[in-house]
């Protein structure tokens, strides 16, 4: 066996949001982007009449006409006194496209910063995750990885870059030890590692937490130099000996899921108390028992609590928490029959989701009313422990980990946000979380202003449109909308991205849920 297939057998093991074990040659390539799929960029593009939400904590005001001249933000302007009737043919003129965006409401496109995508078993044509994210107003993906062929990620990132494919900007990172030349054992081969992951041009290494912590240390010190982004899935194998203080201490800049931080916070013991017949490998005991945390940590709150969250704000460390793909632990009837999967979930996906113990996060063996009821337990410490931070100054940003767990993408990304909210994040924290803090994820280990994430002049023009007020309902973001009862008395459906402007080019998302519901429609036919 190869390096590669050794590397992504022992990733796909080592956590949750880990790469395909093994690298499929197989794989569909991205289609090239059609006439019609998309359109622009504009040499003066004008959005007309909308509510805007600046995306860096700033209130809502409006209504406002929005300038785009090619892929940048030239100006914004209020286009009347909130109320009255807007004046027509008003400035600024010579538009080559105008949008009427009057009673909608304009975001900055929003960031996921934990994605991964495709592969032969789950969806083998990743235009399917790319398309998804688009119509859900997902502009920019961190990839943790996209696959498990690093050349891949860097291609499919080109190609985003010319706007040649459908996908959003693409920030591809590799993960330590996926790399030609062997193991990663010793501080030296880390730094050596940190060197090649620049050299190929990546944006950062994304960590497992299997590795020695000496040579852990080392790469992220080294990452660190290189002006590489870091990010840690701090996996049970190892949090023993390298958990989440220790990662902060040793300069990480963010730790994606929940894991690392309870083992920070234990009470009266260093390790936690498994149950005599666990069995890592088992995925029910690894996922199923992991929630019997909320019994062993310090009281929420307290003063251990506080101070390891002061801690961790010292450090600077961003939480990346991805609520969402766990959220079938608590209620999985409500996951397998979310109201997407019948119209948008590849029937290829819907089987990686049923019960099987060679597929990775398919762990429902034996999924009892008491292991549900634990993790409800569960989120109620780590929402708070999330929102505590928040509130402290720190910075937590939006990631969905799609593709696992009843979570397809784009749907799972704004099942985020509603879990971010559901932890005390106020909407506009939510928003923020999900643009600026997700722009600064990605830029400041750059040294890098973020050109993204925000609306303003110079930013790049990566924003979304919607017909109603997400800050009322952020159910409105979803590609399948929500019902209500209409002012008729009858029962209607509402709610969608209507536009998604990524680099200056405007795609029309109801358009790109049509292409995704044709290929979901095609592999049903086939089967």
């Amino acid at each position: 066996m190869g390096n590669k297939w050794i590397a992504g057998a022992l990733l796909a093991w080592l956590g949750l949001g880990g790469v395909p074990a093994l690298a499929e040659p197989a794989m569909e390539q991205v289609p090239a982007r059609r006439a019609g799929e998309g359109e622009g960029p504009y040499p003066k593009l004008v959005i007309r009449g909308a509510m805007m939400v600046p995306g860096d904590g700033g209130p809502p005001r409006g209504p406002v006409d929005i300038v785009v001249e090619g892929n940048r933000i030239a100006g914004i302007a209020l286009a009347g006194p909130p109320g009255t009737p807007l004046k027509p043919d008003r400035e600024p003129r010579g538009a080559t496209r105008e949008i009427d965006a009057t009673g909608m409401w304009v975001l900055p496109g929003l960031i996921d910063t934990h994605g991964h995508n495709g592969d032969l078993e789950k969806a083998p044509n990743a235009s399917y995750g790319y398309k998804l994210w688009l119509a859900h107003g997902v502009t920019s993906v961190r990839g943790v990885s996209f696959y498990d062929d690093p050349a891949r990620d860097l291609a499919d990132r080109r190609q985003s870059r010319a706007n040649a494919i459908v996908a959003p900007r693409l920030f591809p990172y590799v993960v330590l030890g996926n790399w030609p030349s062997g193991a990663v054992d010793t501080p030296a081969r880390a730094r050596a590692f940190a060197a090649w992951a620049a050299k190929q041009g990546f944006d950062g290494i994304k960590f497992f937490n299997g590795d020695p912590p000496e040579a852990t240390k080392a790469a992220i010190t080294e990452a660190r130099r290189l002006g590489l982004g870091t990010v840690a899935h701090l996996s049970q194998l190892g949090v023993a000996r390298f958990n989440a203080r220790d990662a902060g201490a040793a300069g990480l800049g963010s730790i994606t899921h929940f894991y690392g931080h309870f083992e920070s916070l234990l009470k009266d013991r260093r390790i936690q108390t498994l149950t005599p017949d666990y069995n890592y490998a088992d995925e029910q005991d690894r996922f199923g028992d992991f929630a019997n945390l909320v019994d062993q940590i310090v009281e929420p709150g307290g003063p251990e609590w506080n101070a390891y969250l002061r801690e961790q704000l010292a450090n600077g460390i961003i939480f990346n928490p991805t609520f969402n793909i766990y959220s079938a632990s608590r209620d999985l009837m409500r996951a397998r029959n979310a109201d997407w999967h019948a119209k948008y979930t590849l029937p290829s996906l819907m089987n990686y989701f049923v019960p099987g113990r060679e597929k990775h996060g398919s762990y429902w063996f034996d999924w009892t009313t008491a292991r549900e009821v634990q993790w409800r337990r569960f989120y109620v410490p780590y929402m708070r422990l999330m929102n505590d931070y928040k509130n402290m100054g720190g910075i937590v940003t939006a990631g969905s980990d799609p593709g696992y767990i009843y979570q397809p993408w784009g749907f799972a990304y704004i099942g985020e946000l509603e879990m971010l909210q559901e932890a005390g994040f106020s909407p506009l924290e939510v928003i923020q979380s999900a643009t600026w803090n997700g722009a600064v994820e990605i830029y400041r280990p750059k040294g890098q202003e973020p050109p993204i994430g925000l609306l303003a002049p110079g930013k790049l023009a990566d924003l979304i449109i919607v017909p109603e007020n997400p800050l009322q309902n952020l159910k409105t973001l979803y590609g399948t909308g929500f019902e209500k009862l209409g002012p008729d008395g009858k029962v209607q459906r509402v709610g969608g991205v209507k536009y998604t402007i990524k680099d200056g080019i405007v795609y029309d998302a109801p358009r790109l849920l049509e292409d995704v519901a044709a290929m979901v429609a095609a592999k049903k036919a086939a089967n």
